[in-house]
């Protein structure tokens, strides 16, 4: 038997054995937060069948660079990834201007200690509590930078520096952004109840004696 052909017939044996492995580490690392990649993608896409879209561009694109992957955690990366996937999407479609906060490539990956704060706030309580259509409304209404801090935070549950390395911005412009991003939220939330008590609304409708 030709040694060279066994030689290559090894080399592809082994090539292939090592895909297959790569495959493997990737889907255990990246498909258990399959929900909030969803869940982001759809507050910034707003639609079920673009944030669909983006969220396997992600995927895919995540997958290319897994070989290149050494942290921070899988889950910033993986947002970091979805944010500029669904911000070239804006782009591509030219739906607007974009900030050049939204124009950065893919997070460079460096580890970093994650502060430590505490992980229950108004904001959270409302959001796991109140009525989810609402919030939900609420929220996607928000402006987008604002949007997207509030979900990264309180719904994804990053710290202030990871939301920082996800959107490429400031410790201190994330912290700007969450806290008019919480009063804004506030405000619709306390108008959304007004309006739903007052006389004639809809939430009263059929209620009065």
């Amino acid at each position: 038997m030709d040694r060279s052909w066994t030689t290559g017939h090894d080399t592809m044996a082994n090539d292939a054995s090592a895909e297959k492995e790569r495959m493997r580490r990737f889907r255990d690392g990246a498909l258990p937060y399959l929900d909030d990649l969803y869940t982001l993608a759809r507050y910034l896409m707003r639609n079920t069948t673009d944030a669909e879209d983006m969220v396997q561009e992600c995927y895919l694109r995540a997958l290319r660079h897994f070989d290149s992957y050494r942290g921070p955690a899988m889950k910033p990366w993986l947002l970091a990834i979805l944010r500029n996937v669904c911000n070239a999407e804006f782009t591509r479609r030219a739906k607007g201007e974009v900030s050049a906060d939204y124009t950065q490539d893919e997070l460079a990956a460096k580890e970093t200690p994650m502060w430590q704060e505490p992980h229950t706030s108004p904001e959270k309580m409302i959001l796991q509590q109140q009525d989810s259509t609402t919030i939900r409304r609420l929220v996607a209404e928000l402006p987008e930078p604002f949007r997207e801090a509030i979900v990264l935070r309180e719904v994804n549950e990053l710290s202030y520096k990871e939301i920082a390395e996800v959107a490429g911005v400031p410790l201190g412009t994330v912290m700007s952004r969450l806290a008019r991003a919480r009063a804004m939220l506030r405000s619709s939330w306390n108008a959304a109840e007004t309006v739903a008590v007052l006389p004639g609304s809809a939430a009263t409708i059929g209620t009065a004696p």
